[in-house]
């Protein structure tokens, strides 16, 4: 038997695909922007903060590094309401992607800050700057220079790992393929459209992390 290929579904369902791309951009974005944050200020205490913080964030990096992402959303999602912490599927889904890229991201900034010559720490010392001012404005911004791309590929990892969401029902794009082959019963082509789609978002966001770098650090670009 001839398998018939059948798109035509694409002109009603159009609409809850667009709106599971959004939601996909839109985790991508919050956990993006926030996971960098807190993998910048773990870093930090890893590599500069004072003795007593380093077990502590080392133990969260190494948690989370080693423990399935799928479960860490259930945790947040299942788990924390026994606790009485409710919360809804997309801020569960934000919540456990910024932890998840925020370990991530602490080891790939710590290595970049640990390959800083010491006569910028020194360099910076000897302007009067504290501690906090020279990571700030002498150490920080050579350190992302040198992991960016480091960087960028684990946040395009983070947003494609982000399909499990539709596991708690957060209305993402692998949601939205699913929701289509239930209705339609077109299951190959519906995931045949999301993965293209994955597929997509992924060169685009390579491209705007890379546009990102060379506005951050023009001196890169120019070499």
């Amino acid at each position: 038997m001839t398998y018939v290929f059948d798109f035509s579904w694409l002109a009603e369902y159009y609409p809850v695909l667009v709106k599971g791309i959004l939601i996909t951009l839109e985790l991508i974005a919050i956990g993006g922007i926030f996971g960098i944050a807190l993998g910048i200020a773990c870093a930090w205490a890893r590599a500069l903060g004072p003795s007593w913080i380093k077990p502590v964030v080392g133990a969260y990096v190494e948690m989370i590094r080693n423990t399935p992402f799928l479960i860490q959303l259930f945790f947040i999602f299942f788990g924390l309401p026994s606790l009485g912490v409710q919360m809804g599927e997309l801020s569960a889904a934000n919540l456990a992607m910024i932890i998840n890229l925020g370990a991530y991201s602490c080891e790939i900034i710590r290595a970049g800050i640990q390959a800083t010559p010491k006569g910028q720490f020194e360099a910076g010392s000897s302007l009067a700057m504290t501690p906090f001012e020279t990571f700030r404005h002498v150490v920080l911004v050579p350190s992302l220079q040198r992991i960016w791309p480091a960087l960028s590929s684990q946040v395009i990892i983070v947003m494609l790992g982000s399909a499990v969401v539709s596991q708690i029902a957060a209305e993402d794009l692998t949601f939205a393929a699913n929701f289509i082959q239930s209705r339609t019963f077109r299951a190959f082509e519906a995931y045949f459209v999301s993965t293209l789609v994955y597929l997509l978002l992924a060169i685009l966001l390579r491209q705007v992390l890379l546009l990102a770098g060379t506005m951050i650090f023009p001196r890169r670009a120019q070499r």
